[in-house]
């Protein structure tokens, strides 16, 4: 499991990276993260998908959120058993403090 939220978490925190320092033109001297290759970029993938460039970055971005829903959503079900067991001991702690805070509460002082 730790592979694969490696291999899932690697390329999307490269290509954010990628993406802010490429749009800001914080370039370092590397021609990758230029303005005019972020541009060149999106303009080659554009043409590939046949739709304007500019269309393409929240259609990354909406990608990335379903993808990480996914990555969430196995990481829950494979590990259900542990987190129903946590929810029961917190509801169980919750109501054994509830009972114990109306056993001490002033209202059955005599």
């Amino acid at each position: 499991m730790k592979w694969f939220l490696f291999l899932w978490a690697m390329p999307v925190a490269f290509l954010g990276g990628w993406y802010g320092l490429s749009y800001y033109d914080m370039n370092f001297g590397f021609f990758m993260l230029t303005r005019e290759t972020h541009d060149l970029v999106f303009r080659i993938y554009g043409n590939i998908l046949g739709i304007p460039p500019q269309d393409l970055p929240p259609l990354v971005a909406r990608a990335i959120v379903v993808d990480s829903f996914l990555v969430l959503g196995l990481i829950v079900f494979r590990r259900r058993r542990k987190i129903a067991a946590w929810w029961r001991e917190r509801r169980q702690a919750s109501s054994s403090s509830a009972v114990a805070a109306s056993r001490d509460s002033l209202s059955s002082a005599p």
